[in-house]
C-alpha cells in the first residue's frame, strides 16, 4: 500500500509537470510561428501533422506497453516530448518544425497528448478501488488542470517580461519553448521512480487481441468513433487556435491571453472535480451529455460578441461546466473493459481522439486566415460536438453505470 500511494503521488506528479508545459506552450505557440515567419494556413498544417503524428507514436506505445512494460513506456514518452521541445527552440525551417511534431510529443492544445494519459489512467485504475476511480480521475483532472492555468500564467508573463527587459518577441517566445523541454527532463525523472506496482498483472490465458483488445473490441470501437468526432470538434478550438483568434480579433497580447487561460482552466477543473458528485446521482453518460450541450452553446456564442470583454466572459463561462465530461468518460472506458485491456482501451479511445483532432486545426488555420470566416472555427466546433453528445446518448444511455 505505501508504494501504491507513493506510485498514485507520482503519477499526479507528472500530469501536474506535464500540463504545467502544455499550458505554458500553448499561450505562445503559434505566436512563435507566427515570428517565425509560418502563415496561419502553415500553423493549423504543422498542428495537424503533430496531432497526427502523436496519433501514430501513441498507439503503438499503448498497445504494446501491458506487455513491454508501462513504465518503460513513459519514459520514451517523456524523452519524444524533450526531443520535440529542442528541435523547435533550435530551428525555424517548416520541415523540420513539421518532422519534430510528427516524431515527438508537442501539444498546440494545452491538452493532454501522446501516450502519457492513457498509462496513467489504467496504471490508476489498477492501484486504486474501483469505488473510488470517478472520484480519482477528477481530482486527476483537476490537478491537470490547475497545473494548465499556471503554465498558461507562467508562459504568458514570462515572454511578457521578457518582452519589457529588452528580448525580442521570438527570442521571449523561444525561452518557453525551452522551460517546455526542461519539463520533458522531469517527467523522465518522476517516471523512473514509479514501481513495479504500475505494470499491468501478469496471465497465463493466450487470447487473440486487437490492438491489444480482446472481449471489450466491440465497445471499444463503438466509443472511439464517437469520441473522435468530439475531438474533431474541437481540434477548431484548441487552445493555441483561441489564442491567436483573441489575438487577431481583439489585439490581446501574449500576457493578457496568459491570464484568460489561467482562469479558464481553473475554472475547467472545478468543473471536473463536480462531475463525481453529478456522476454518482444521474450516472457516467447522462452527466457527460447533459453538461456537455449548455458548454457548447456557449461555445457558438462566442465569435458574436461585440467586445474583447464579453468574448472572454462567454468562453470562460463554457469553460466553468465544459470539462465535466472528461473524468466521467475516462471512468466509464475503464468500467467496461477487462483489468487486462485498460491500458489499450484508454490509448486507443485517445487514439481515436488524436486522429479526429488532427484534421481540424488545418480547417481552422484556413477559417482564421479569411476574415470573413472568423467566426467558423467556434460555430462548426460547437455543432458537431452537439451532434456528438446526441449520438452518445442514443448508444449508452441504457447501458450508463455510476
Amino acid at each position: 500500500m505505501a508504494h501504491s500511494r507513493r506510485d498514485v503521488i507520482l503519477l499526479f506528479s507528472a500530469r501536474s509537470v506535464r500540463l504545467f508545459a502544455y499550458g505554458a506552450l500553448s499561450v505562445v505557440l503559434a505566436l512563435y510561428l507566427s515570428e517565425l515567419a509560418l502563415t496561419g494556413a502553415q500553423i493549423g498544417l504543422l498542428f495537424t501533422l503533430t496531432l497526427a503524428g502523436d496519433a501514430g507514436i501513441s498507439l503503438w506505445i499503448t498497445t504494446t506497453a501491458d506487455r513491454i512494460g508501462r513504465k518503460r513506456m513513459l519514459i520514451l514518452g517523456a524523452a519524444l516530448m524533450v526531443m520535440a521541445g529542442v528541435v523547435f527552440s533550435l530551428t525555424g525551417n517548416p520541415v523540420l518544425l513539421m518532422l519534430a511534431g510528427i516524431i515527438g510529443v508537442i501539444s498546440p492544445s494545452g491538452n493532454e497528448i501522446g501516450p502519457f494519459l492513457s498509462l496513467e489512467q489504467a496504471a490508476l485504475s489498477q492501484l486504486l478501488p474501483s469505488e473510488e476511480r470517478t472520484g480519482a480521475f477528477a481530482w486527476y483532472n483537476l490537478a491537470g488542470a490547475l497545473a494548465t492555468a499556471c503554465g498558461a500564467l507562467f508562459g504568458g508573463f514570462l515572454s511578457g517580461g521578457l518582452m519589457l527587459s529588452g528580448f525580442s518577441e521570438l527570442a521571449s517566445y523561444r525561452v518557453v519553448i525551452l522551460v517546455y523541454a526542461a519539463c520533458g527532463c522531469a517527467l523522465v525523472v518522476l517516471f523512473l521512480l514509479l514501481s513495479a506496482k504500475v505494470e499491468a498483472a501478469a496471465t497465463t490465458s493466450v487470447k487473440q487481441r486487437v490492438l491489444g483488445l480482446h472481449a471489450s473490441k466491440s465497445v471499444v470501437m463503438k466509443l472511439s468513433a464517437l469520441f473522435a468526432l468530439d475531438a474533431f470538434a474541437g481540434g477548431f478550438v484548441i487552445q493555441s487556435m483561441v489564442a491567436y483568434w483573441f489575438h487577431i480579433r481583439f489585439g490581446i497580447d501574449a500576457g493578457l491571453l496568459g491570464s484568460i487561460f489561467f482562469g479558464a482552466n481553473i475554472l475547467a477543473g472545478i468543473s471536473a472535480l463536480l462531475a463525481a458528485r453529478i456522476a454518482n446521482r444521474i450516472g457516467l453518460i447522462n452527466t457527460m451529455v447533459f453538461t456537455h450541450i449548455p458548454s457548447n452553446v456557449l461555445l457558438c456564442l462566442v465569435p458574436f460578441m461585440p467586445t474583447a470583454g464579453l468574448a472572454v466572459f462567454v468562453l470562460l463561462l463554457r469553460f466553468s461546466i465544459s470539462q465535466m465530461d472528461v473524468p466521467t468518460r475516462q471512468s466509464y472506458t475503464m468500467a467496461v473493459v477487462a483489468p487486462d485491456e485498460r491500458s489499450a482501451a484508454s490509448g486507443v479511445t485517445a487514439i481515436a481522439r488524436s486522429i479526429g483532432a488532427s484534421i481540424s486545426p488545418a480547417l481552422a488555420g484556413v477559417f482564421l486566415a479569411a476574415p470573413t470566416l472568423l467566426s467558423a472555427p467556434f460555430l462548426v466546433a460547437g455543432g458537431l460536438k452537439i451532434v456528438y453528445d446526441l449520438l452518445l446518448y442514443r448508444s449508452f444511455s441504457k447501458a450508463d453505470l455510476r
